[in-house]
């Protein structure tokens, strides 16, 4: 418990420490987003916001890691495939974040070209839980588990590029994905401690505070943007530490967040398209409040309520499904 602890220190100040040089790099090389004309219009003024913050947030985040993995002496093949999963999507987001800087606008990979990148990543981690663990493919709602056999693979990699796609769709105001993802990295933490993946739960705890720390320059106006060199990468090793750790179906809660923004885009498309109406004024989600008078501080404020609360709430689950309650 204590290396997860320090793990969290170390990732937020490490994260705290990197802002300032490289922030400073993306302004004097005018690397900057690209807002999007169908995003709400007070987002306009955003342009130029430095972006691909997520390269030091995922450095911090990985260098904590090797150093609390190292003191705690829990380096392992786990530990090694979900750092070397989490750089191949940081690598995808980062290809993403290119082309757009590259093209001058927010078109980066297409659609097709960006979930098979994320589709192949996720059979690495997916591969490794079904050769090493003997319930790799079992799924489990409380005490009741379901083998899933053949199909276990399918429903491992829509889990993993699910997250990593939920969590991207999230990152959309100042502040919401690294705030939110504090609190969800923070809850995977305590049920991988618990859950015998102490190595899986000091990443997990070094992300939670880097997010923690990126907060001071992404917060309510934001300095830096992580792009998706950051949200792919993050979203991408939520869900890995999800199948590693077993509870993929505890992460419906832990991400609730971000299964509620990737669910407000799939309504809205499957709406339109089959009735020609709108459901929501624009999604993801976080744009109707917005659309609705809400302003940007209410809505990270309340999401990230709503996300702290989601965790508590998996946590208790996890705590009763230990104890053979449920």
């Amino acid at each position: 418990m204590i290396m997860v602890a320090v793990a969290f220190l170390l990732g937020m100040i490490l994260c705290l420490l990197f802002g300032v040089p490289y922030i400073s790099f993306l302004k004097k090389k005018m690397i900057g987003q690209y807002v999007k004309d169908l995003a709400p219009e007070a987002h306009q003024k955003k342009e130029g916001t430095p972006t691909t913050g997520g390269v030091f947030i995922i450095v911090a985040a990985i260098i904590a890691s090797i150093i609390a993995l190292m003191l705690a002496q829990r380096f392992s093949e786990e530990v090694f495939i979900i750092l070397i999963t989490f750089i191949f999507y940081a690598f995808a987001g980062f290809q993403d974040d290119y082309l757009k800087l590259k093209g001058k606008h927010n078109d980066g990979l297409s659609a097709k070209g960006k979930l098979l990148r994320q589709i192949a990543i996720a059979l690495l981690p997916t591969a490794f839980v079904m050769m090493t663990n003997n319930e790799g493919t079992y799924f489990s709602i409380g005490s009741i588990a379901f083998d899933l056999k053949w199909l276990y693979p399918i429903f491992s990699v829509i889990v993993i590029t699910g997250a990593s796609n939920a969590y991207n769709l999230t990152d959309g105001l100042d502040g919401l994905a690294s705030s939110t993802g504090v609190f969800a990295f923070a809850a995977c933490a305590v049920i991988l401690l618990l859950n015998g993946h102490p190595g899986a739960a000091i990443i997990s705890a070094s992300v939670a505070g880097a997010l923690f720390g990126f907060l001071k320059y992404n917060k309510p106006k934001a300095e830096v943007f992580m792009g998706d060199t950051g949200s792919l990468a993050i979203g991408g090793l939520l869900g890995t530490l999800a199948v590693i750790g077993k509870f993929e179906f505890l992460l419906i809660f832990i991400g609730g967040i971000f299964v509620v923004e990737a669910l407000s885009v799939i309504l809205q498309v499957a709406s339109f398209k089959t009735t020609g109406k709108r459901i929501f004024k624009m999604a993801p989600i976080h744009h109707h409040f917005e659309l609705c008078g809400w302003s940007e501080k209410r809505i990270v404020v309340t999401f990230a309520l709503i996300s702290a609360l989601l965790g508590a709430f998996a946590l208790t689950l996890f705590y009763l499904t230990l104890k053979g309650i449920i």
